[in-house]
């Protein structure tokens, strides 16, 4: 029988804005327990937008935790319990770069580092791509770098170690696939079955 990592007690050590950090004692196969720091999540959006010309949008955005710039998907927090992450995509893809989409297609949920934070990230495939009104929402995203590149040279940048963003690693590579006939994608409602919801229910 495999055994069941049981939660016997659970203390909170800081609750933010975006993200919660709690400790949990779980009971271990030997039957001691042990104290596993979780880093609870909101979870997230992120979009592989391509055009008719096989171009997808990237952002350079700043990220403190690794002190640089790095290159990503645009992408956003799932705002409530109630927003379906299709929604949060449109969205974030509309104030981040001035795009909507047509059409919508789930391509893979990212587990953002599944050894200590319940983060995942789905991320989409748009296309049928035009420009709309982009409406500055803050600093961070006044301070957005937009390029359209090649959907290969992006597969290549994340190979050669220019794109780190996992989820923008993964979306690219996902997007490739999809678009080249080898995989499929799923209905952009789909279930998310590894949403998060730990954190959205502290403060809905």
């Amino acid at each position: 029988m495999r055994h069941e990592f049981t939660t016997v007690s659970s203390r909170d050590v800081h609750i933010g804005r975006v993200v919660g950090l709690r400790v949990d004692e779980v009971v271990m196969p030997d039957g001691a327990t042990a104290s596993r720091e979780v880093v609870e999540h909101l979870g997230a959006v992120a979009v592989a937008a391509v055009d008719d010309d096989g171009l997808v949008t990237l952002i350079h955005q700043y990220r403190h935790p690794l002190g640089k710039r790095l290159w990503e998907l645009p992408a956003g927090l799932l705002d409530s319990p109630a927003e379906q992450p299709v929604e949060a995509a449109r969205r974030e893809l509309v104030e981040e770069v001035g795009l909507a989409a047509r059409e919508w297609v789930t391509l893979v949920d990212v587990a953002a580092s599944p050894g200590f934070t319940d983060e995942v990230v789905r991320v989409f495939l748009a296309r049928g791509l035009s420009d709309v009104e982009r409406e500055l929402m803050g600093e961070e995203e006044a301070d957005l770098e937009m390029r359209k590149v090649p959907l290969d040279d992006a597969v290549a940048m994340a190979l050669a170690g220019e794109i780190v963003n996992g989820a923008a690693v993964a979306g690219v590579l996902a997007a490739q696939a999809v678009l080249s006939g080898r995989a499929q994608g799923r209905p952009a409602d789909a279930p998310f079955t590894d949403r998060p919801t730990k954190f959205a229910s502290r403060t809905s």
